[in-house]
């Protein structure tokens, strides 16, 4: 049967989570942790063995067979001092190919259930990868697994397809991607990203959680401390949210305690005994640090919103109003409750500021037009880059777009440095 008639498979793999389903669905099929456990006692078998080449295979071999990814893996490293947690993935790019080939062998069989040779195969990256990088996804993909096509897409493009609200998909604007592991502030013009005007920033998901955890350290709160950073996680997934004005959010508190404070119950994981701690001022403050900063870094103290200005004044002159008008978000850290609303507000402000100060300085000679801010929220943008690739993969031009097997053998990895953009999506 011929893998053009059945759904390509979409995967969208992230420093914290990855994402994957097939092509045509509203949702991923599985959001699995991106780690690796991987038996580390075959490993030094196999060094120990160097005499008996036999031993030394079948140690090989197994420690190629005996490893867990996702909630799996987190399951086997706290049961077993054997298997140690790999991270493939750190700060958008992939760290460890090893991992990243098993990773993607345990999604494809074990989850996914398909073989991968009757699916074209769409990945995505992040908009700084290196070349080398798409070369190296290539040849695991058509040399490991085989595949019949690839398309690997820069995610800030697919988020920017799935954030379309009407029929016609704008595929020019800003995508705000914030991930677990980093902040990518990313403009793109008829679809191709204006990569000299990238914005990345040093703060996201992981960075809210530590922030979370410290808080609930330093008030002294009972969390057995080798639970508290998977505690301060499920606070900021639960209860946290974007407030407007940070003073008038702990007179609040402060007032009502008994509305606002929140109970966390647990179970401590050694002994066995229930615990419970309070959840206060961290539930506004941890979404904070993306607008004030300095609360939890001072190495970095530029606000996302002037991050996101910055990022679109340095675009071509001609692309800035219709960037300013499409602002969309990604990612699962910006899920909180109004961050949206407070984003557009904050970048409303720094705009109009601009617009009176040039005014001002022509002495009202000129007067401007006043500049839109939009920035797009929709339900579905925790898993928004999968979105996009899903739709897109599920278009006639998407099998066209796509290297091929007889690419690959006839030309090498060489092929998977360029990827055209989609021309028959605008």
């Amino acid at each position: 049967m011929d893998p053009t008639s059945r759904p390509a498979v979409v995967i969208d793999n992230g420093t914290g989570y990855t994402k994957m389903g097939f092509a045509g669905n509203v949702e991923p099929c599985f959001i699995l942790p991106t780690v690796v456990a991987v038996n580390d006692s075959f490993l030094n078998q196999s060094r120990t063995s160097k005499a008996n080449w036999l031993a030394q295979h079948s140690a090989g071999v197994m420690a190629d067979l005996d490893f867990f990814i996702g909630e799996e893996a987190f399951v086997k490293s706290r049961s077993s001092n054997t298997y140690n947690l790999s991270y493939p993935i750190k700060h958008g790019q992939v760290d460890n190919w090893d991992a990243m080939e098993r990773y993607w062998q345990q999604c494809i069989f074990n989850y996914l259930r398909c073989d991968p040779e009757d699916h074209y195969f769409l990945l995505t990256e992040s908009p700084l990868t290196a070349p080398e990088s798409r070369e190296y996804t290539g040849e695991i993909m058509f040399e490991t697994f085989n595949v019949p096509g690839l398309y690997i897409a820069v995610n800030s493009v697919l988020a920017l397809a799935a954030g379309y609200t009407t029929s016609k998909c704008e595929m020019t604007g800003v995508v705000v991607d914030v991930g677990d592991g980093t902040t990518h502030v990313v403009p793109v013009a008829d679809g191709y990203v204006i990569g000299s005007s990238i914005k990345s920033i040093p703060i996201a998901g992981k960075d809210v959680t530590r922030f979370i955890q410290q808080l609930m350290r330093e008030r002294g709160e009972n969390v057995p401390p080798e639970d508290s950073f998977d505690v301060a996680r499920k606070v900021k997934e639960m209860y946290c949210y974007t407030c407007s004005d940070i003073v008038k959010e702990y007179n609040k508190h402060d007032k009502e305690p008994a509305k606002y404070i929140k109970q966390w119950r647990g179970i401590k994981p050694k002994t066995g005994a229930p615990y419970s701690c309070d959840i206060g001022y961290e539930r506004f403050l941890g979404p904070e640090v993306f607008f004030n900063p300095e609360i939890y870094s001072s190495d970095f103290t530029t606000p996302l919103p002037a991050v996101i200005d910055k990022c679109i004044q340095s675009a071509p002159i001609d692309t800035r109003r219709a960037l300013y008008k499409n602002i969309v978000l990604s990612g699962g850290s910006t899920m909180f409750k109004d961050f949206g609303r407070r984003l557009q507000r904050d970048l409303k402000k720094i705009v109009d500021a601009r617009v009176l100060a040039s005014e001002a300085r022509l002495d009202g000679e000129v007067k401007s037009q006043p500049v839109e801010v939009n920035v797009v929220s929709h339900p579905i943008q925790r898993f928004a880059v999968w979105f996009g690739g899903s739709v897109l993969a599920s278009t006639p031009e998407f099998f066209a777009a796509c290297h091929t097997k007889a690419e690959y053998e006839e030309y090498g990895a060489s092929i998977c440095r360029t990827n055209p953009v989609f021309k028959g999506m605008y």
